[in-house]
């Protein structure tokens, strides 16, 4: 009954975000990344969602055409295929105006409006660039999986365990984090730069 009465929030909450993604992505803006270096994701899978969508226009012309003389139907399946369209397009506009984003305190992996996992960097042990290639599904108890096209480029080592929430808001506690960057070296850089301690300034008493 709980999960009957969270499902329609839970929908509503992800199609808004969608619309607000879209909404960036045809402006040329991101989602909370001023300030703060941003690491994108999706362009391995650009290719593959555009397909997608082209696919799905050209089946809402062929609609178009096979129900022009059943103007009530047509006019149903119109906004079916137009709303199939924006999901598709908005589900990858998602994905470019929320990339990952890291400043001197916190890391933000995220996977379109799906993920938004906070990680404190002082809690990072360990971060490498690893190639995986791995399905993308539940993994075991302390470990999180964020594949792009089946595959995931660093990986993260936790000394603590952070909270992540799925689509219906269940918590999973995890230590044990892999996910997918465009230029993972860059990234890995730059988490393991902000790891580092601030040098002490000359001069000053210990």
């Amino acid at each position: 009954m709980r999960t009957a009465c969270v499902l329609p929030r839970h929908l509503l909450r992800h199609e808004l975000r969608l619309l607000h993604s879209l909404a960036l992505w045809l402006t040329r803006r991101t989602h909370e990344t001023q300030g703060k270096q941003a690491f994108g994701y999706a362009r391995r899978q650009s290719l593959v969602m555009f397909g997608f969508a082209f696919v799905c226009v050209v089946e809402t012309l062929t609609m178009s055409v096979l129900l022009r003389n059943y103007p009530a139907v047509h006019r149903v399946v119109l906004v079916l295929d137009v709303y199939t369209v924006l999901f598709v397009v908005g589900l990858h506009a998602a994905s470019v105006v929320r990339p990952h984003v890291l400043d001197l305190d916190n890391l933000r992996v995220r996977r379109g409006v799906h993920v938004d996992l906070h990680i404190p960097v002082r809690h990072i042990t360990a971060v490498r660039r690893e190639l995986r290639i791995t399905p993308d599904g539940r993994r075991p108890d302390g470990e999180l999986d964020l594949p792009i096209g089946s595959q995931t480029t660093v990986t993260l080592e936790l000394a603590e365990p952070v909270a992540h929430f799925t689509f219906l808001g269940r918590r999973r506690d995890v230590r044990l984090v892999r996910f997918h960057a465009d230029d993972a070296d860059s990234l890995v850089r730059a988490i393991t730069q902000a790891r580092k301690p601030p040098s002490p300034i000359l001069g000053l008493p210990a």
